[in-house]
């Protein structure tokens, strides 16, 4: 088994929860019902429904008088998964380099498909939640291409710029001019701005949609 599988978080349920905690509160633990961040009390005995053992991890605001754990407004919340599964899954899935199937991830943590189903929808939707600033690059920022080929087969790519073949579907892109190396000021300079067509002898380049 490789090292970094053997850290606590994916064998030891209180390793596992202490690395939520930290993630989820780095600045210490607060109600998600009203904001309390002082009047905690973790239950470490009886604090459950009628006098039952409280489960681990929860902790009830002196403040609400609510009840809460670290997996409360995540999306982990109401699963009855080990927070065990779900470091090894949020693990497997962000160090794949080229993406993982939730079949993938079944053979890989064992259990029914069914469950791998579900982690691997639930981090994915965590994924998705959150906008980046503005457009690609950031807001009122020039996204630059040197240059690029859009569609046609390997075999009809363009090998020298003076002799241009259009292939099916393909077209020849042009973001800046043949003088890269001169423009080490582009982002600042105005004339970073200039129509990539005026450098493209061929009349074939076309605007790329950013």
């Amino acid at each position: 088994m490789p090292s970094h599988l053997r850290n606590p978080i994916f064998h030891d349920e209180d390793k596992a929860r202490e690395w939520f905690e930290a993630r989820v509160w780095p600045s210490g633990p607060f109600c998600p019902h009203c904001g309390e961040t002082h009047n905690l009390t973790r239950l470490h005995g009886k604090g459950g429904a009628k006098g039952t053992k409280a489960r681990a991890g929860l902790i009830q605001c002196n403040s609400c008088r609510e009840q809460f754990t670290v997996t409360v407004n995540t999306v982990c919340e109401r699963s009855k998964l080990p927070l065990t599964k779900w470091c090894l899954a949020i693990y497997l899935l962000n160090s794949s380099k080229k993406g993982m199937s939730a079949l993938q991830m079944h053979r890989m943590m064992g259990g029914s498909y069914k469950t791998a189903w579900f982690l691997f929808h639930r981090i994915r939707e965590a994924m998705r939640e959150g906008k980046l600033p503005g457009g690609l690059g950031g807001a009122n920022k020039v996204v630059e291409v040197d240059e690029t080929y859009v569609g046609g087969k390997a075999a009809n790519r363009i090998q020298n710029l003076h002799r241009v073949k259009r292939g099916a579907g393909s077209c020849s892109v042009f973001a800046r001019s043949r003088h890269y190396a001169e423009m080490v000021h582009r982002h600042s300079h105005p004339a970073a701005r200039d129509d990539p067509r005026e450098h493209d002898r061929g009349g074939t380049s076309r605007r790329a949609p950013v």
